[in-house]
């Protein structure tokens, strides 16, 4: 138990630091991100007059890690089972509480389902549209919950967490391909070939990604699977981190688009060789949707590498700018999946 803890609390921590070192960057193109900051390499605050993340403090999160907690809670509430109805529940809650529905804070699809599920609208229809990356963006929950060796209830969960935002083909195959890649990464071992423990917990990704493939309405959207091939072998064959990452953001992409954003964060995930702080750093240079997809590769390295990767003086930060309450969700998550 002890250490399933540690990997669940070292992915929700990875979480949080990936999207608090892509904070500053958030959507602004690679080609401004280099000539604004040179080179990110450490919390900084909100840029002035950026469009979302004016007035943020260094270390602060954003909603990605708010809607990871979010979707923890609805699984709290649920003793630990994922329902489609809690988690819109939860959802409307978590936007209301926060005033999220304000400004540019939210992503295009949970705008559009927050303000259909406000107005009364269900939430098997509120989501049928949603192609982005909230879903994969706060899905560690679910993989810290799930086995890898049960594909099919894993999928049932992540599928119950996307009904009322992004509930398509392509939402839910990249928030399964990252749940049970996390879900593999919680029990993969410490030690041995880095590479060859990585390949594991990929390849159960990738199976989950394919059988959620069947699920959702279905859309026009290149493979999540695919582009994630493409994103490792970039992340092992070219040798320069500035080239590495500038063929990954012109190529694979850095949009909010799954199809780009999950991938994206797979193949920073191996670049990183599954270490939590280079993995931020990695997302936050690279441009584009620097947060979420940082969220979503933190989480899967923090599960990979437990709190032993995550520096001690990065999690203080976190713990003093925000409230988060990780110590608790994380003993409440790991109780479910070691039932």
């Amino acid at each position: 138990m002890t250490d399933l803890y540690d990997r669940t609390l070292g992915s929700l921590y990875g979480v949080a630091l990936g999207d608090a070192m892509g904070m500053p960057s958030e959507l602004w193109p690679r080609a401004r991100v280099i000539r604004h900051f040179g080179r990110i390499d450490g919390f900084l605050p909100g840029p002035d007059g950026h469009f979302i993340v004016d007035g943020y403090v260094a270390g602060q999160v954003t909603d990605d890690t708010q809607q990871t907690l979010m979707l923890a809670g609805a699984i709290i509430d649920g003793g630990g089972s994922v329902s489609a109805e809690t988690v819109a529940r939860h959802l409307v809650a978590w936007a209301d509480r926060v005033g999220a529905s304000e400004g540019n804070f939210l992503g295009p699809s949970s705008a559009r389902a927050i303000n259909a599920l406000r107005a009364g609208a269900s939430p098997w229809e509120t989501g049928k549209t949603g192609e982005t990356n909230g879903a994969a963006m706060r899905i560690a929950p679910v993989g810290l919950i799930s086995r890898p060796d049960r594909l099919d209830a894993l999928v049932d969960a992540v599928e119950a967490s996307c009904v009322a935002s992004h509930h398509t083909d392509v939402a839910i195959s990249g928030a399964s391909l990252m749940a049970g890649a996390i879900a593999a990464a919680v029990e993969s071992p410490l030690d041995g070939p880095v590479d060859a423990r990585i390949d594991a917990v990929l390849e159960v990704g990738y199976a989950a990604a394919e059988l959620a493939m069947a699920r959702g309405e279905h859309v026009v959207a290149a493979s999540v699977v695919g582009r994630a091939r493409l994103a490792v072998r970039f992340a092992r064959e070219i040798a320069d981190e500035t080239e590495f990452l500038q063929a990954l953001y012109d190529t694979v992409g850095a949009s909010v688009a799954t199809t780009e954003s999950v991938p994206a964060a797979i193949g920073l995930f191996v670049r990183a060789k599954g270490d939590p702080l280079t993995c931020a750093l990695l997302a936050a240079n690279l441009g584009g949707d620097t947060d979420t997809i940082g969220a979503i590769a933190g989480g899967l390295c923090g599960a990979f590498s437990g709190m032993a990767g995550i520096p001690e003086a990065y999690a203080a930060k976190l713990d003093e700018v925000n409230e988060l309450g990780f110590p608790a969700v994380a003993q409440a998550l790991a109780g479910y999946r070691a039932r």
